[in-house]
């Protein structure tokens, strides 16, 4: 299982919690949020995949992103459709779609992506697009039936270990959880202490 870090920001903070090594560090390319990256991402490991997150953004905007910063990863987090995360996963991209999660949400919608997405991501459906700070109802992935590898996302804090342990021992494909906001200590300012605590205990 992968470890995801969104929001990044500073690039100081940004050195710093690279120095855990997660496997994906996630930048903010939606100017609506308040973790909207337009900085310069400082050197860092190279085996860190850096990702773009972008919401109902163009091909060639989506594009330039990839070749100023070197992405690895783009996230799509609007309502992005499978033609757009064709293009995407032709770019040779790592192409993640998410998707918002409530009571209401019909897994059946997703089958049409599974061709051109290499992961899902499972996010808490709120007003905005991501970074809210909320946990959806974790029971209704055992309603998830496709073998789609997905990124487990959505309030994500030192609290949910040992349901995200118990949910590691169940036959869902996931990837990689992605934590944001429960560890911040102003949007896009990591807490390395409370990411520290958290990768130690889980990802042994």
């Amino acid at each position: 299982m992968k470890f995801k870090i969104c929001g990044m920001k500073i690039p100081e903070n940004i050195t710093r919690v690279s120095d855990l090594k997660p496997d994906y560090l996630g930048f903010i390319f939606w100017k609506k949020s308040p973790r909207f990256f337009n900085n310069q991402i400082p050197q860092i490991n190279n085996k860190i995949k850096l990702t773009g997150v972008f919401v109902d953004q163009s091909i060639d905007e989506i594009k330039k992103h990839i070749q100023h910063y070197k992405l690895n990863a783009v996230q799509l987090h609007g309502n992005e459709s499978p033609l757009i995360c064709g293009k995407i996963k032709d770019l040779g991209i790592e192409c993640i779609k998410s998707f918002s999660i409530n009571e209401k949400f019909n897994f059946k919608k997703i089958k049409s992506y599974e061709d051109v997405c290499d992961h899902f991501l499972f996010d808490t459906k709120c007003k905005l697009p991501g970074g809210n700070g909320f946990k959806f109802d974790w029971k209704l992935i055992e309603n998830y039936t496709s073998l789609k590898s997905f990124f487990l996302s959505g309030g994500i804090g030192v609290e949910e270990i040992s349901e995200i342990q118990n949910i590691t021992k169940s036959n869902l494909p996931i990837h990689a959880i992605d934590v944001n906001s429960k560890f911040e200590i102003y949007p896009g300012n990591k807490n390395l202490k409370l990411l520290k605590q958290f990768k130690l205990k889980l990802f042994k």
